[in-house]
């Protein structure tokens, strides 16, 4: 990856600070979401093609893993590394900021699968 500056702010926000990464990293981290048709699923809509690049994108970066979970070729399997998992505290005071500074904004309940208010 080619750094505009040493910043670890902008190295940061060149990796992860797009629009989908945090989300795709969200569903995999806090979901438990794997698969590529599990990812697509998200309330956000995210598209294909750019789910399939920040997959590979996040891949590069080491912050997942691919792994065939089925006889054909391509059905892949996607996990946080341990360098992924690494940024669970950060998308989780993006959540606290969020839930503080943003009005409306909801949690996502895992376990009855519904946005949780609090």
């Amino acid at each position: 990856m080619n750094r505009r500056s040493d910043c670890p702010i902008t190295c940061t926000l060149d990796l992860i600070g797009d629009k989908w990464t945090l989300v795709v990293l969200r569903d995999l981290l806090f979901f438990n979401k794997t698969k590529f048709d599990e990812l697509l699923e998200s309330p956000e809509k995210i598209s294909t093609s750019v789910l399939t690049d920040r997959l590979h994108k996040l891949e590069r970066a080491g912050l997942i893993e691919k792994s065939p979970y089925s006889t054909h070729r391509l059905r892949m399997s996607y996990t946080p590394t341990e360098r992924g998992r690494t940024l669970t505290p950060v998308l989780n005071e993006i959540v606290k900021w969020g839930r503080r500074n943003l009005k409306d904004t909801v949690i996502f309940d895992r376990d009855s699968a519904q946005y949780d208010e609090e």
